[in-house]
C-alpha cells in the first residue's frame, strides 16, 4: 500500500466508523436491536466501499460534510447484506471477520431484524441529508435502490444460489459477480460522482471503472478463498468449494483466474485514463483491490 493511499485511510477509517457510530447510536429502537445492528458494523473490515466514495470526491476536488454520511450508509447496506447471506437458510456460516456471525450472537430472528433495520435506515438517512440538493438526493436513493434491490445485488445473490451444484458458462458467472458483489462497490463509486455533479464524461468513465473493479475485487475472492486461511481472511475458507459455487478458479483454473484478475485491471485503468484520473486515489485503490491478501 503506497502512502498516498495509506495516509487517506488512515485519515477517514476513524471518521466512518465514528460515523457508523452515531448513526446507529442515536436512533430511537430498542436497545438489543441497535446492539445486534452495530455488533455487525463495528466487527472490522476494510471499509472499502464508503472510502471509494471519499475518495471519488477527493479526486474530483468536491468537499461537501454530507458525504461521510452517503459513504456510511453504504456500509449499513453491505453490512446488511452480510447478515442475511450468513444465516443458515444462506451460507450458513458460523465466523465473518474473525467473530461470531449475528445470528450466533443474537439468535436468527434478531440477526434478520437487525439487517432489515440497517438497510430501511439507510434509505432515510440520505433523504434527511441537509447539505446535498433534493435532485441529487433522489438520485442517490434511486441508484442505491437499483444497486440493493432485485436488479444488483439481491438478484446477484439469488443467481448465486441457482448457480450452486450447476457447471455455469464464464458469461453466466460474471454475471453473479455484477449483481451480487460489484453493484454495491460500483455504487460507491458513482455516488461519489452524483454527490460531486461530475460531468456526464466523467461519470461514463467511473462507471466502466467501477464495473471492471467489481469484477477484479470478485475475482481476488474467489482466488482468497482457496490461497487464503481462515485466519487471514476473518471467515471460512474454502467454502466456496465445499458449497459447490462456481468460482473464476474452478471455471477458469487458477493461472486463468489470476489472468483475468490482471485483465480487469487493465480495463479498469483505460476507463480512469480517458478522463485523466490514472494517477490518484483510485487506481492506488484499484492495485490494492487485486493485490489484497484478506
Amino acid at each position: 500500500m503506497t502512502n498516498l493511499l495509506n495516509s487517506f485511510i488512515q485519515t477517514n477509517q476513524p471518521r466512518i466508523e465514528k460515523t457508523l457510530h452515531d448513526l446507529i447510536k442515536d436512533i430511537n429502537a430498542p436497545q438489543q436491536l441497535k446492539e445486534a445492528m452495530l455488533y455487525s458494523l463495528q466487527a472490522g473490515g476494510k471499509r472499502i466501499r464508503p472510502l471509494y466514495t471519499l475518495a471519488v470526491l477527493e479526486e474530483l476536488d468536491v468537499r461537501n460534510e454530507d458525504a461521510i454520511i452517503v459513504a456510511s450508509t453504504i456500509e449499513m447496506i453491505h453490512t446488511y447484506s452480510l447478515i442475511h447471506d450468513d444465516l443458515p437458510a444462506m451460507d450458513n456460516d458460523d465466523l465473518r471477520r474473525g467473530k461470531p456471525t449475528n445470528h450466533k450472537v443474537f439468535g436468527e430472528a434478531l440477526a434478520i431484524l437487525a439487517g432489515d433495520a440497517l438497510i430501511t435506515l439507510a434509505f432515510g438517512i440520505i433523504a434527511r441529508l441537509s447539505n446535498i440538493s433534493p435532485e441529487l438526493k433522489i438520485a442517490l436513493i434511486d441508484q442505491l435502490s437499483f444497486s440493493a434491490g432485485a436488479e444488483g445485488m439481491v438478484g446477484g445473490q439469488v443467481l448465486d444460489m441457482l448457480g450452486e451444484g450447476q457447471t455455469l458458462t464464464l458469461a453466466q458467472l460474471e454475471q453473479v459477480h455484477v449483481n451480487k458483489t460489484g453493484a454495491l462497490l460500483s455504487y460507491s463509486i458513482l455516488a461519489g460522482a452524483i454527490i460531486a455533479n461530475a460531468s456526464e464524461e466523467k461519470k461514463t468513465a467511473l462507471e466502466k471503472y467501477a464495473f471492471h473493479i467489481g469484477l477484479a475485487f470478485q475475482i481476488q475472492d474467489d482466488i482468497l478463498d482457496v490461497e487464503g486461511t481462515s485466519e487471514q481472511l476473518g471467515k471460512t475458507a474454502g467454502k466456496d468449494l465445499i458449497s459447490e459455487k462456481n468460482t473464476y478458479p474452478s471455471i477458469l483454473t487458477m493461472e486463468g483466474a489470476k489472468t483475468e484478475l490482471q485483465n480487469q485491471y487493465n480495463q479498469a485503468f483505460q476507463a480512469l485514463e480517458t478522463v485523466q484520473m490514472h494517477k490518484g486515489l483510485l487506481v492506488e485503490f484499484a492495485d490494492y483491490i487485486t493485490k489484497r491478501s484478506k
